[in-house]
């Protein structure tokens, strides 16, 4: 059986199964989505996103790339967040790292891989940025794996630094950013508290940035008072 009969076989019983258990399953899909979740993680095989946290079909926007990286020149990345923020109006987002994570090892090797190596890049501006604390790490795995949370916590900073969260942030209820990391050894998620306070108040000089609404609002001359005419 080739690998697509087999695809197709499984969505068969999986479609059976579902009308099974609930015959309007399908019904309600098709009316529209509502998610509460943008979960941005990695392209590894060993992390799928519902599987991970137990959500099902309606429940989590998706959006995947090597080492679960919040790039701010990638359109893809960007128009994700932006349509799950601003039209779909998600509650939380989760960037989603895992221990294991080829594409950190990658960059953390002094190997080229060709194309990729462009992209491995923003993972070396983390270890530069973290360099003291990871080479005081003696064990290669312990600090294999704390490279992997760091790029976690800077890729949630990165999403504070977007324009598309600073205007979400301005409104009555602005998403929550998450960072965390899948343990593929044992299965669980684990949160690491990623604190974007530098970012959103002590950082907001450097990274700060007014909507072109706010901008005009600012620019726009006070109101003159009519002259009063003389009896």
């Amino acid at each position: 059986m080739s690998g697509v009969e087999e695809i197709l076989r499984n969505n068969r019983q999986w479609v059976a199964d579902k009308n099974a258990q609930d015959p309007d399953f399908f019904k309600r899909l098709a009316n529209g989505q509502h998610p509460k979740y943008l979960f941005i993680g990695c392209s590894d095989s060993r992390v799928p996103a519902s599987g991970i946290t137990g959500t099902g079909p309606g429940e989590m926007f998706v959006h995947r790339n090597i080492a679960n990286m919040v790039v701010h020149t990638d359109m893809n990345l960007l128009s994700v967040l932006q349509y799950a923020v601003e039209v779909l109006g998600v509650k939380d987002i989760l960037v989603v790292g895992h221990y294991g994570c080829g594409g950190v090892a990658a960059a953390a090797s002094n190997k080229q891989y060709g194309l990729i190596d462009n992209w491995l890049t923003n993972i070396r501006d983390v270890i530069r940025t973290h360099e003291t604390e990871i080479l005081r790490i003696k064990d290669e795995q312990q600090r294999a794996r704390r490279l992997v949370e760091l790029n976690v916590i800077e890729q949630v900073r990165n999403l504070a630094k977007t324009n598309i969260i600073q205007n979400a942030m301005r409104g009555e209820n602005p998403p929550r950013l998450h960072g965390l990391v899948y343990d593929i050894a044992d299965g669980v998620l684990k949160d690491l508290q990623v604190d974007n306070s530098a970012v959103f108040s002590e950082m907001e000089h450097i990274y700060g940035t007014e909507s072109p609404v706010e901008a005009e609002e600012e620019a726009a001359p006070a109101p003159q008072s009519e002259p009063q005419s003389v009896a």
